[in-house]
């Protein structure tokens, strides 16, 4: 608490500096409320505020917020005082003509600072979050029922309009059986992990009756005498996702659910057909990202200068997406439809000793997920523009909007001009547009991680994870030095210096390298520096701190090894899992520090039969290294 309390002063003074006013009683009054309620106060009220001030700068004016007081005989809050008067009218109120950009940046960077620190929630709101999720079923289920004849007649129609050429592609996919699989590192609800996962031994009749085993979980025929030893399971009998919590904000965690490992191995092999077909339309490849985000940020900063489209964000978007919806969306390709049924676990395990069954299609943590949600939210939007329009729309209509609309999971971006009726079809089928986090009033944008206030790119760097307190915890030292790198590409050159003097004194090597290198470094405008040269490739070399990860022991052999093998061949999933790993994190918008499948150790390619799955720790070693 006392280096984030410190981090948090050092940033106040200098983007006081910045603004030209003062954050001398800002600071006490930080002190004071830290020292009454604890890090709450840094991680969920000061984030509270910083919501409700792109809120203010949505709608033009301040709101009521109680958390702060206010100046007497003033309309603006007295704690960060001097940054709100240089961008709202304190008699009034009311955004200035000209507000202050650098006081904008300040304001989100001092109160969203730690909002999605990676700290775990109380035990209390975790249970919370679990009685959501089960309160989050019924309101499904209630949606369901609302639902007339004609309203889903109505969507039937728009997403054949949208997806028909789409799904009739992954429909002859799954016909003539071109659907490649794919097993990732992660947990699964049977508990089955890295390369034990070749050798199972699980299946269901629902998917035996579409996406026969045989074909899916032996290398090749000669081996057929294996499936003597398989289970075939009934429907009654599967095995349920795991519905678990991980962390996203002190506030309230994230609920995924973990997938059976047969049911994981075959909606990879969906989506990856999914991906290829809705690349290859023209129309859709426009509209719907899957693994680039700066078209939606592009977008939103448009939106906020020309505000002719909105951003919409939708709250608990993958567990409000009904798998009515999606029945109704795919009923016309019995291939396609049966086998997204099948790879669809019906029932979830909440705790220890409750199941219920899914009315939503998926929860995250399936691989389908995300492509039926955007496919869902897509339909919606036009039968939103379709209404507003008050006319029906054809094929060739929807391409002049190929340049107003775009979705990425559950950022949405809209036209301004029908962006009510959106709202509106939207919540009619069940979704939750989140006020807090949409905009499409005044000049304030936001998407995939990016903000933007008239043209302006007011994006901040968040903490998330704390400060380490030796050299060892290796997670909190990567992400202490992105965090100070990217404040200094930020300009926060006072913090920075602070930051370097705690960092080298916990390292004891922190050289200035470029981005690009595997050291745990500092960057600079200034390039690097050369401590020696190799003795034979006479390139420069630095002496510093290299992350390394080494995967769990996990030997593979026989059928399951050929079988790996085959389908690294027969698919480009793994071999674009398979990169050298890299601890970069950097990113222009936020801190964050995961080892992912993509990031993986280099051995991962020529001893994955000897060593699988994800790291269970990570640790720095010292060494001389590159500091290109």
């Amino acid at each position: 608490m006392k280096s984030l309390m410190s981090l948090w002063s050092r940033l106040a003074e200098e983007s006081a500096s910045q603004c030209c006013t003062s954050a001398h009683s800002d600071i006490n009054t930080v002190r004071m409320r830290v020292k009454h309620e604890g890090q709450s106060f840094l991680t969920i009220t000061l984030p509270e505020l910083g919501k409700a001030t792109q809120k203010w700068l949505d709608q033009g004016k301040v709101g009521s917020y109680t958390a702060f007081r206010k100046e007497q005989g003033s309309r603006l809050p007295r704690f960060l005082g001097g940054f709100y008067a240089r961008v709202f009218d304190a008699e009034s109120g009311l955004l200035l003509d000209d507000p202050c950009i650098d006081s904008i940046i300040a304001l989100r960077q001092l109160t969203l600072l730690f909002g999605k620190i990676n700290l775990r929630c109380s035990p209390a709101r975790e249970r919370k979050a679990m009685r959501g999720y089960v309160e989050c079923e019924h309101e499904v289920r209630e949606s369901d029922a609302r639902l007339t004849d004609s309203d889903i007649s109505e969507f039937i129609h728009m997403s054949d309009l949208l997806f028909g050429r789409v799904f009739d592609r992954i429909d002859r996919d799954v016909y003539y059986g071109r659907l490649v699989p794919k097993h990732g590192p992660g947990s699964t609800a049977d508990g089955l992990t890295g390369n034990s996962k070749f050798n199972q031994s699980v299946w269901t009749t629902r998917l035996e009756s579409i996406l026969p085993m045989g074909e899916y979980i032996l290398p090749n025929w000669r081996f057929y005498d294996q499936l003597e030893e398989c289970d075939l399971v009934e429907p009654g009998a599967e095995t349920p996702v795991k519905v678990v919590l991980v962390p996203k904000t002190l506030k309230t965690p994230r609920v995924i659910a973990m997938e059976p490992t047969c049911m994981q191995y075959m909606q990879q092999a969906v989506l990856r057909s999914f991906l290829e077909s809705l690349s290859q339309d023209d129309f859709l490849s426009k509209i719907i990202g899957f693994d680039d985000q700066v078209p939606n940020q592009e977008l939103a900063r448009q939106g906020s200068s020309d505000q002719r489209t909105a951003t919409l964000d939708l709250s608990d978007a993958s567990d409000r997406v009904s798998n009515q919806l999606v029945r109704a969306m795919l009923r016309r390709w019995p291939h396609l439809f049966e086998a997204v049924d099948a790879t669809r676990s019906r029932r979830a395990s909440i705790g220890d000793d409750e199941v219920i069954r899914l009315a939503k299609y998926a929860s995250m943590g399936s691989a389908l997920c995300f492509p039926m949600e955007a496919m869902v939210f897509t339909t919606l939007i036009f039968l939103g523009i379709q209404k507003s329009l008050n006319t029906s729309l054809r094929r060739r209509d929807l391409k002049r909007f190929s340049s107003s609309v775009r979705i990425f999971g559950d950022d949405l971006i809209v036209p301004v001009d029908h962006v009510r009726t959106v709202v509106r079809t939207l919540e009619h089928f069940g979704a939750q547009v989140g006020t807090s986090k949409s905009f499409w009033t005044g000049k304030f944008r936001e998407s995939c991680g990016r903000e933007y206030f008239n043209g302006h790119d007011v994006s901040i760097v968040r903490v998330r994870q704390v400060f380490p307190e030796r050299r060892q915890d290796a997670t909190e030292v990567v992400s202490a030095v992105s965090l100070r790198n990217l404040l200094y590409w930020r300009g926060y050159w006072s913090t920075v210096q602070w930051l370097d003097k705690e960092l080298s004194r916990l390292l004891g090597y922190f050289p200035t390298v470029l981005p690009t290198s595997p050291v745990q470094g500092r960057e600079s405008v200034l390039g690097f520096e050369t401590q020696r040269t190799h003795p034979n490739l006479h390139s420069p070399l630095v002496r510093g701190y290299q992350v390394q990860a080494k995967l769990p022991h996990d030997h593979l052999e026989g059928s399951g090894a050929l079988l790996k093998c085959l389908l690294k061949r027969g698919g480009d999933a793994y071999t674009r899992a398979e990169k050298p790993w890299h601890p970069t994190t950097h990113s222009t918008d936020e801190l964050a520090f995961t080892v992912r499948l993509r990031d993986l150790p280099p051995e991962v390619s020529s001893n994955h039969l000897e060593r699988f799955g994800r790291p269970k720790s990570i640790s720095t070693k010292l060494r001389w290294s590159s500091p290109l």
